[in-house]
């Protein structure tokens, strides 16, 4: 006899693409789902935009959510176990910190915070709560990303890991858009590091290093941005690990990056990425010099936001307050690291 499987009621806060990218995913009907995923409501600055949002993004839903015309009120609805929040970066702290304080769990959008403090601050409310809260780093949690790491890691199928490079780059206009934009505006996290580099980043540490949290390497940080109105359109970082390994790091607002993201070499072959960063759809293996490699195709429903939903999921009926996966030391530590590219590149949040 199986056992059954959990099931978690989100309330989901924000109404933009990110939010509705993340329910059309958990909506959808899959063999190998390991959860149930229930909309339960939408926490929304109007009634009405939240009507607009779900008659969009879910128009056939068995169990409409219920629409609230504030976030306080998804918080205070009794039948919601997890909050998703899915607002600009500015935001998060503040309601990380309301969601926490009543009582909810919560899988909160990257960049975590703007900076380690605030995420020290929103660990610590969660703790002295008891609840679950994670980094929704979604692209950890794929199949791809997790047979990769195995490859390179346990079975060194490149042998030796020498250098690394991974890139994130999209033509956003930052320059063109309106000054209160999350893409201009400081105060909610401008730029292209906290938005995609955070993607071209987290490849190079998980391609590089095994560990996670308090068990990786940190490396050694270099790092040039390319600054207007003090938004960064362009970072470059250098991660310097201390047995030599290189990872070239990059992102971009004004550039498209190629198919072909991101690049492992090891001392007996290399791995080429494709697909966008943060939701990656093939790589090939290449050997001992051969020219013609070995493909992994990985065809998924949708985007592929309900692997790390299901993760909470079990993680939450286990009774944990954290992911192993993403632990609330990794997002700490990748925020330190942001921190420290941010510093030597010059880009400063008010909140910091």
């Amino acid at each position: 006899m199986s056992e059954s499987k959990p099931t978690l009621r989100w309330g989901i806060i924000g109404t933009g693409m990110i939010s509705s990218w993340f329910i059309a995913d958990l909506t959808i009907d899959r063999k190998d789902a390991k959860a149930t995923h229930i909309i339960q409501a939408i926490g929304s600055s109007s009634v009405e935009k939240g009507r607009k949002f779900v008659e969009k993004h879910l128009p056939n839903a068995s169990q409409p959510p219920n629409i609230y015309g504030s976030y306080q009120e998804a918080y205070q609805d009794p039948n919601v176990d997890i909050i998703y929040i899915g607002t600009p970066h500015g935001f998060h702290k503040k309601n990380c910190l309301d969601a926490i304080a009543h009582g909810k769990h919560v899988l909160c959008e990257k960049a975590f915070t703007l900076n380690a403090r605030e995420a020290r601050e929103v660990f610590e409310a969660a703790k002295t709560k008891g609840v679950f809260i994670m980094e929704a780093m979604w692209t950890r949690f794929f199949p791809l990303v997790k047979t990769i790491q195995k490859l390179v890691h346990e079975d060194k199928v490149i042998g030796d890991l020498v250098r690394l490079f991974a890139d994130f780059a999209m033509d956003q206009h930052i320059e063109s858009l309106a000054p209160e934009h999350r893409l201009r505006d400081l105060s909610l996290g401008a730029g292209s590091l906290l938005d995609i580099g955070i993607y071209s980043l987290t490849w190079g540490l998980v391609g590089l290093d095994s560990g996670v949290g308090e068990k990786a390497t940190t490396p050694k940080i270099c790092a040039a941005q390319t600054l207007v109105q003090g938004v960064d359109i362009s970072t470059s970082i250098i991660l310097l690990y201390p047995d030599g390994k290189q990872g070239i790091i990059t992102s971009n607002s004004k550039v498209k990056t190629p198919n072909v993201f991101c690049r492992i070499e090891g001392t007996g072959g290399y791995i080429v990425v494709e697909g966008p960063a943060a939701a990656p759809e093939n790589f090939t293996v290449y050997k001992d010099g051969n020219t013609e490699g070995k493909k992994y195709d990985f065809e998924k429903p949708g985007r592929g936001f309900y692997w790390e939903a299901d993760a909470v999921a079990l993680d939450i009926a286990a009774g944990k307050v954290e992911s192993d996966v993403m632990p609330w030391s990794e997002t700490v530590r990748v925020m330190e690291i942001m921190d420290e590219i941010r510093r030597q590149g010059g880009s400063k949040f008010p909140q910091d």
